[in-house]
């Protein structure tokens, strides 16, 4: 299965970037606390470079807390400021402002020692679609100010939103990356809802899901869809046996593998199987800490690979 998704509005989105990057202080990027190494964008790093960066791994409560902890221990030992955040009950955000503050220390201190006055904070929120990047804008604006929806794609532009007197943001599409040469990554992207639905073979997507559920949290799978056991079904089979228990069926007694599939995965994404993270950061021989299982997102394992692909994409 070759799963690419890249419409003309992100290649939009990522000039959008790049041009009024020189306007904001500080880029929030957004990730998704399931899948932090994939829902991380390569070409935002690329684009970015140095300028000061807050974390903020989104959809906390849908993840496993144990495996998140993992995250926080990866991204503290690199001197990374992160937040785990839950956009739509709010939680996490509350140190959000001081955070920003934080970042902005050394440049107020050089305002302040030529005496110009405060000025506000200028930021901007990145991420891939479908992060969540819209709900957790309205959550911290206090306000509807950015349209939201539960399908990938929904912003279209940029704009501007005033979070308080201290705090504008600018606001940017979900951009994804032109090419997905790891096919895990992916699949963890369609799992998540970060690809259209409709440009995907949903029923091997959703088998590929089932397959992954079985074996990193049989129990969670096995209670959900009321199955003696997983052990030694494949895809497929994992989805007939669930469509078999939960009466998915069409006349003739077969099963309906599109009502199943689309089961599945929203229950997946809505936390109705449990709380779940599908890729968790891991120590290598040098001390130092790579995501995932040690590959990047070219599969080839290292971030020279990975400035080598993002440079032949450009």
């Amino acid at each position: 299965m070759n799963i690419q998704w890249f419409p003309g509005h992100m290649a939009k989105t990522k000039r959008l970037l790049s041009e009024n990057l020189k306007l904001v202080d500080v880029v929030i990027e957004l990730l998704d606390a399931r899948i932090p190494a994939s829902s991380k964008n390569p070409e935002i790093d690329r684009i970015i470079k140095n300028k000061p960066r807050l974390i903020v791994l989104n959809k906390s409560d849908l993840a496993d807390s144990s495996i998140s902890k993992e995250w926080k221990d990866w991204y503290n030992s690199r001197g990374i400021p992160v937040l785990f955040a839950d956009s739509v009950k709010g939680t996490g955000l509350n140190t959000l402002i001081k955070d920003l503050k934080y970042l902005m220390r050394e440049r107020f201190e050089r305002d302040r020692q030529k005496g110009r006055r405060f000025r506000t904070i200028k930021t901007m929120v990145v991420g891939i679609p479908n992060v969540g990047k819209s709900t957790f804008i309205n959550k911290i604006a206090g306000k509807s100010a950015a349209a939201t929806g539960a399908r990938p794609g929904v912003t279209r532009g940029k704009q501007w939103i005033r979070l308080n007197p201290e705090i504008d943001l600018l606001d940017t599409p979900g951009i994804l990356w032109p090419k997905f040469d790891d096919k895990e990554t992916a699949l963890n992207l369609a799992f998540t809802g970060a690809i259209k639905d409709e440009i995907l073979d949903v029923a091997q997507v959703a088998a590929a899901l089932a397959e992954k559920l079985s074996k990193e949290y049989p129990e969670l799978f096995i209670k959900r869809y009321k199955l003696q056991n997983a052990e030694g079904l494949k895809g497929h089979e994992l989805l007939e046996a669930a469509g078999r228990n939960r009466g998915c069926m069409l006349p003739g007694g077969v099963i309906d593998l599109k009502r199943i599939s689309d089961t599945i995965l929203d229950e997946f994404r809505e936390g109705r199987i449990g709380t779940i993270s599908l890729e968790r950061p891991i120590w290598n021989e040098t001390g130092d800490q790579n995501e995932r299982s040690g590959k990047d997102k070219t599969g080839n394992g290292g971030s020279d690979a990975a400035e080598r692909d993002t440079e032949s994409r450009e």
